[in-house]
């Protein structure tokens, strides 16, 4: 069987996704999983189960080698490249911007510690505004305390 590396099989999966005519929250609630963590496990983020990687090849008509590479442990992370994207960039940005004023607010709030992204959520959302609609992005980490 042709080994298949997680960015071709996130390749294989956009390319299915579009032309089975499904959205990636059709497929979430497939698997019966959070919208987020399918999207980001099915672009090479997260394993997926065997199962769940089963159903997806039978429900986006994926090979087997796909099959088998979505279940495959990831390096996490982004490319490179994708920093020059301009939604991707947006991110970075805005944490450059707040990202101090986060941490200082967490530490005031919790202590001397961090928000886990391994014990994590994350949510997108869209709210209706007159200026036009806004996109609401949560993250809800668990915090992790310095014990020294």
């Amino acid at each position: 069987m042709p080994v298949t590396t997680k960015a071709e099989a996130a390749a294989a999966v956009r390319a299915a996704r579009v032309r089975a005519g499904l959205t990636w929250a059709q497929i979430a609630e497939q698997l019966g999983a959070p919208l987020v963590w399918t999207t980001a496990a099915l672009l090479g983020q997260h394993p997926v189960t065997a199962e769940q990687a089963g159903l997806v090849g039978k429900l986006l008509d994926l090979d087997e080698a796909v099959v088998t590479a979505l279940q495959d442990q990831p390096y996490r992370g982004s490319d490179p490249a994708l920093v020059s994207d301009p939604t991707i960039y947006r991110f970075h940005e805005a944490l450059s911007v707040y990202g101090p004023a986060l941490k200082e607010l967490i530490h005031e709030e919790f202590g001397d510690g961090i928000m886990s992204a391994i014990n994590f959520k994350v949510d997108i959302a869209r709210r209706a505004d007159p200026d036009g609609d806004r996109v609401v992005v949560t993250f809800d980490g668990k915090f992790l305390d310095y014990r020294w």
